[in-house]
């Protein structure tokens, strides 16, 4: 196997959110590493901390919240190691990201144009006049039609399709090393969906950055990624290339996961649900956070954490089913 060269290592990352209600222990040493140029999945249920981890790689995690623990290296860098001066000038432009709403993530108040030139001015200090010539060439490469004219649009004027256009020329003004796509299909229509999916792989391909894919559709994740992460409860349980992780899932979250989600099943197969709820992470469960929906369960799952266990080369599983195959860390 060829050695991986990775642009972004996430190692043992905890983020925590002390509340009144007690602590959310929103992230449990979750690590994973992207290769310089491939997408990467983090594929999972609402609320499993796959936008906690997006938000821990940003540096914007909301107060009452904060990263206690781990590594985030991007090209060797630790960005826990940076303060908010050193970030906001990591943020745009060696690392951009794609939010789920753009409804909300743009502001109603000033032009496409304007909003899509602002990394322009000020990660690159071009004057006003060329950023948004800048603008207007960024936006017809990501298929915004009249281009010129659509830029002098508010958002509100655009339909939801062009909205997520404009969020990811933005993200892309600078040619960022990572971009972070938080779930940018799901407010969009089963067309228009597929258009950004495909936009973006072409893009992806063309500017030669790494992506970290958040989602919760398999579907999407076959059609998108190369290796995927498989959270749940704040944990990666398993991590793999995207074809092993098809055709040899080993976790039996992620076994209930392709078994549950009818765009990764074949029509004649029956749906099962997954028993059972998401747990509350202020008082998880102890040891695996699975076990209590688990159909292996042990008596050691209760109580004992499992260790990630390669079990097959590049292909991660952190369940005792595996204890003592392969590699343990």
């Amino acid at each position: 196997m060829e050695a991986r060269e990775n642009l972004l290592v996430v190692d043992r990352l905890k983020t925590q959110f002390f509340t009144y209600g007690g602590v959310v222990e929103a992230l449990d040493e979750v690590s994973f590493e992207i290769e310089k140029g491939e997408i990467f999945g983090l594929v999972g249920e609402s609320g499993c901390g796959k936008s906690v981890t997006a938000t821990s790689i940003l540096g914007l995690v909301a107060k009452p919240g904060r990263v206690i623990s781990g590594r985030i290296l991007l090209d060797g860098e630790n960005l826990l190691e940076k303060n908010d001066h050193e970030m906001n000038d990591v943020r745009g432009s060696r690392i951009a990201m794609i939010f789920q709403d753009p409804t909300s993530s743009l502001n109603p108040l000033f032009r496409i144009g304007r909003q899509v030139a602002e990394p322009y001015v000020y990660h690159q200090h071009r004057p006003k006049r060329q950023a948004l010539k800048d603008a207007t060439e960024i936006l017809t490469k990501t298929g915004f039609p009249d281009a010129d004219e659509k830029a002098r649009n508010y958002p509100h004027e655009l339909s939801g399709g062009l909205r997520q256009r404009a969020m990811i020329a933005m993200s892309l003004t600078c040619e960022p090393e990572l971009l972070i796509a938080d779930e940018p299909t799901t407010n969009l229509d089963v067309t228009i969906g597929r258009q950004i999916l495909d936009l973006v792989k072409d893009l992806q391909r063309e500017f030669g950055a790494s992506v970290l894919w958040i989602t919760h559709d398999m579907a999407v994740v076959a059609q998108m990624c190369d290796h995927v992460g498989v959270m749940y409860a704040g944990s990666i349980v398993e991590k793999t290339d995207v074809r092993t992780l098809f055709r040899n899932a080993k976790h039996p979250y992620t076994e209930r996961l392709l078994r549950a989600i009818p765009s990764a099943v074949k029509s004649t197969d029956k749906l099962e649900e997954i028993p059972g709820s998401v747990p509350r992470l202020i008082n998880p469960p102890t040891g695996c956070r699975f076990h209590p929906r688990c159909d292996y369960v042990m008596a050691v799952c209760s109580s004992v954490k499992p260790a990630e266990q390669e079990i097959e080369p590049g292909h991660w599983v952190a369940c005792h089913r595996f204890a003592g195959e392969g590699e343990a860390t």
